[in-house]
């Protein structure tokens, strides 16, 4: 089958997004289908560019009006599908939702063409709170279209559990995980916190930890709640050597307070642990696998519920259980919510009990393999042969 991928952005080497989008087309191709990607980004004259596998397929120009075309102007991209005989169109959701979507997507199914689009995170209203003037326009713009082309879709695919969306049935599917690009830890770390208890380990520094989260840092990550926990833990007398290793970008608006949570310095600098905090910035290959393999837990996310979300199939969870870690999270995720190397934190505005973190890593003996073995059903192969099925079998 021939099968349109559609982004409304370009790729990114660091962006966590960019990988999944990858590992998603990955999958599609591992199913036998050929699938084009059409994205968008300014080429290095200045020139706004929608392109097609890299090639060319409409050049906007430059200036205001260029910005203004590359909003409204989607004949090429439904000239393109009816030319290559594409059958099946799948969108990721830019909150985008206007007249000239909505166009787009009613020639496709003018056209006999099936349509989905992927709404990453839903509700997402809650996320533009503090955004710019022109980022709550932009929503309000959404919000007056999204049903009607939600409509013009043959569903709408979530990692909810939701059944309609925008007046629309779903797809209800997991964020899945390419296992050929996600190393499992090295076996000396493997050594350390594989099925001897880390307390009893000659080679654990004396029982100390270090943890990692690894995110584009936003509010919702929570992470916030465990150097908080890290800070109560030694203001009541915690003796356990232990860092926390945060990996990725980290806005400003998160390494000091905000409308949304404390700021990762202050709380630092509050309780004390400023030297307990590393920032790493970016990082990947394999520098980020060698965090990975000095890592003895992970963070995910820790406040989802502070932008409206409590039910979600975060793709970190995933990243986590193939890397072979056990972690920690807030939200209710079904496919890890019953696992046995999960911590689960209440969603609210508390302090990670760092204590119980302390004693789960203590007791716990389950390895890294039999982590990463119990989520081979979540491959992005699989989870796309999901929306495959249920876009063509259910009208």
């Amino acid at each position: 089958m021939n099968i349109l991928f559609l982004v409304y952005h370009g790729f990114s080497e660091v962006s966590g997004i960019s990988k999944k989008i990858k590992y998603q087309i990955k999958g599609l191709r591992q199913l036998g289908h050929r699938v084009y990607v059409c994205t968008y980004s300014i080429d290095e004259r200045g020139h706004r560019m929608r392109y097609i596998d890299d090639e060319p397929l409409q050049d906007f120009g430059t200036g205001r009006l260029a910005a203004l075309r590359k909003r409204c102007c989607y004949g090429a991209v439904v000239r393109f599908a009816k030319e290559k005989g594409i059958e099946f169109v799948y969108a990721r959701s830019f909150h985008n939702a206007n007249p000239f979507t909505i166009r787009m997507f009613k020639a496709f199914r003018e056209a006999g063409i099936k349509s989905v689009i992927e709404i990453p995170t839903y509700p997402y209203d809650q996320e533009y709170s503090g955004f710019s003037r022109r980022g709550r326009l932009a929503l309000a713009i959404d919000k007056m279209f999204r049903n009607r082309l939600a409509q013009q879709t043959d569903a709408i695919v979530t990692f909810t559990q939701d059944k309609e969306i925008f007046g629309q049935r779903t797809i209800c599917i997991s964020n899945g995980i390419d296992p050929d690009m996600i190393p499992l830890k090295s076996e000396k770390q493997q050594q350390k916190t594989g099925m001897i208890p880390l307390k009893n380990e000659k080679d654990a520094k004396d029982g100390s930890l270090n943890f990692i989260g690894v995110a584009e840092v936003h509010y919702w990550h929570g992470f916030d709640r465990f150097i908080a926990g890290m800070g109560e833990y030694y203001k009541n007398g915690g003796k356990r050597e232990m860092t926390f290793h945060i990996v990725g970008g980290i806005a400003d608006c998160e390494m000091h307070d905000s409308e949304h949570a404390p700021g990762f310095a202050e709380l630092a600098e509050k309780y004390g642990i400023t030297d307990r905090i590393v920032y790493h910035g970016q990082k990947f290959g394999a520098e980020l696998d060698e965090l990975f393999n000095s890592a003895d837990f992970a963070v995910a996310s820790l406040g989802r519920h502070r932008s409206g979300i409590t039910h979600i199939k975060t793709l970190k969870n995933r990243e986590y259980a193939a890397r072979g870690l056990c972690f920690i999270y807030s939200e209710t995720d079904d496919d890890f919510d019953s696992k046995p190397y999960v911590v689960k934190a209440p969603a609210d505005e508390s302090p990670v009990d760092i204590n119980k973190v302390i004693d789960f890593i203590d007791h716990t003996t389950i390895t890294p393999e039999e982590i990463r073995d119990s989520i081979d059903n979540l491959t992005w192969k699989k989870q796309m042969e999901t929306v495959i099925k249920h876009t063509f079998t259910t009208s």
